[in-house]
């Protein structure tokens, strides 16, 4: 059996299928670079837009911790100047201060250069005064003038507390002028010490009467001298002795008083 060849070039339908085959093989390869391309492209540019991106949010990021540290620079500053200006305050009051001090100082060494002449004279003044004034409680009060005395010459003692002390010795003397009295002492009469009982009536009068009641007297100002009273005032004394010791309620009491002296 005998096989007949056929030639499909020359079979009318043949040509177009493979021309169509043909063109779809070039058509293919024609569009498939360009989409490729385009992928690329895309691709690309998505990277880069994720790069640009994460620039974006780095340089967001370095802003945002920028705009911190500018705030917590700005209020440090603020702090800072808030602080420099208590500071500045503060060393212009201490400088008023300070200048206050070294005024003070000039004024203080002024003053104890005064204030010891003062100190003595007051000190001679206490002592001209008890020894013009009525002889009673003598050995405390010279006690107490020596003793002031000795403390003036004390390099361990300050001005102030030398001044303090003479004032002090003042006030004592000037409460006994409102003050009435009594207390037992040694009196020399007629050159015998006896034990007497004082009755002192502020600075006005001072009366001694004998434990036994057997002499009553009473301080001449005018002879400096102690002086006899009549019997009739020995009740009186007595009696003021009493209310001096609280013994007896105040009560008026006739006794000689000594005429005021005159202003010199």
């Amino acid at each position: 059996m005998m096989m007949r060849s056929t030639n499909l070039a020359n079979t009318p339908k043949a040509w177009p299928l493979a021309a169509l085959l043909a063109i779809g093989s070039f058509s293919g390869s024609a569009y498939s670079e360009p989409l490729s391309q385009a992928i690329k492209v895309d691709s690309s540019t998505n990277s880069a837009a994720i790069k640009s991106q994460r620039k974006i949010d780095a340089l967001s990021d370095k802003t945002r911790k920028m705009l911190d540290q500018y705030r917590s620079a700005t209020h440090q500053a603020e702090s800072l100047a808030t602080y420099n200006q208590h500071l500045q305050d503060l060393l212009n009051s201490q400088e008023l201060e300070k200048q206050s001090l070294q005024q003070q100082l000039t004024e203080i060494e002024t003053t104890q250069r005064e204030i010891v002449p003062l100190i003595l004279k007051m000190l001679d003044s206490l002592e001209q005064f008890v020894r013009l004034d009525l002889p009673f409680l003598p050995e405390e009060r010279r006690q107490r003038i020596d003793k002031l005395k000795l403390m003036v010459k004390r390099a361990d003692v300050s001005n102030a507390e030398k001044y303090r002390r003479i004032l002090e010795a003042f006030q004592i003397e000037n409460e006994y002028g409102n003050t009435i009295e009594s207390y037992r002492a040694e009196l020399e009469i007629d050159s015998v010490k006896n034990s007497v009982d004082f009755l002192r009536l502020g600075r006005v009068a001072l009366y001694f009467q004998r434990l036994d009641g057997s002499e009553t007297g009473f301080w001449d100002k005018e002879s400096k001298q102690w002086r006899t009273l009549p019997v009739e005032y020995r009740n009186p004394v007595r009696q003021g002795l009493r209310i001096a010791r609280k013994e007896a309620a105040p009560d008026l009491l006739i006794l000689p008083i000594p005429a005021a002296e005159a202003a010199k």
